[in-house]
């Protein structure tokens, strides 16, 4: 049944690169999905290259990282017939309607000023840790929805070209081509017409992402009902 998960979690893969577009273009250079890019940007700053937003980083990371303890103690344990706890559920749906939240008051306000840019900043990046951790739960380690890298090596050194048996091959491409793809279409709407319009897309692929996991685990649930009736 795990592998049910699979067009749902690549959906949410799509929504961080859709998030990320937001936050890089819009939100001042930062990452509330890819930490790789932020413990970076982090090093530059602190080694004096000039532009970079230290302290928007380093918001972004502590709050992604929050997101993800609060996930995993809510999670952790949690009984259940289905792969990804209600717990788990709940955290995605709470996650896609801060997001759409963030979205309209961004829509009604206008630009953010400094100080509301680093709320939203942590606020995106929490949600995103949070559902990190909680997906974690179902089980497939290439599809994690914030970070391609580790695919990306699975995808190679698993290759036929490698020497390997070229399993999987078409989940891991899809999971880095729906990141790209999400971060595509938010770039798009971020540059041509404006970041709140993006980050509304991003939440609604959010949304979808978390309805179609919501679809999967009540299949989930009713078929493990219906084994023990």
């Amino acid at each position: 049944m795990t592998k049910s998960y699979e067009v749902p979690l690549l959906v949410l893969t799509a929504a961080t690169g859709a998030v990320d577009g937001v936050s890089y273009l819009a939100l001042d250079r930062v990452f509330t999905g890819n930490m790789t890019g932020n413990v970076l940007f982090i090093g530059f700053g602190l080694a004096g290259v000039s532009g970079l937003p230290v302290l928007n980083n380093l918001v972004a990371l502590l709050t992604f990282m929050l997101g993800a303890v609060l996930a995993a103690r809510l999670t952790r344990g949690a009984p259940g017939p289905a792969a990804l706890p209600a717990a788990g559920l709940a955290i995605l749906v709470g996650g896609s309607v801060l997001s759409l939240a963030l979205a309209g008051f961004w829509l009604a306000t206008g630009p953010p000023a400094h100080g509301v840019m680093l709320a939203v900043t942590g606020l995106l990046a929490l949600v995103l840790g949070a559902q990190a951790a909680a997906v974690r739960h179902i089980g497939i380690r290439d599809l994690s929805t914030v970070v391609v890298t580790m695919t990306m090596v699975n995808l190679s050194a698993d290759s036929r070209a490698a020497g390997g048996p070229g399993t999987a091959w078409l989940r891991r491409f899809g999971a880095i081509t729906t990141m790209g793809l999400g971060a595509f279409v938010s770039a798009v709407l971020t540059l041509r017409v404006n970041g709140a319009v993006a980050l509304v897309v991003a939440g609604a692929l959010l949304t979808l992402g978390t309805t179609l996991v919501a679809v999967v685990r009540r299949r989930e649930v009713a078929a493990a009902a219906s084994a023990h009736g």
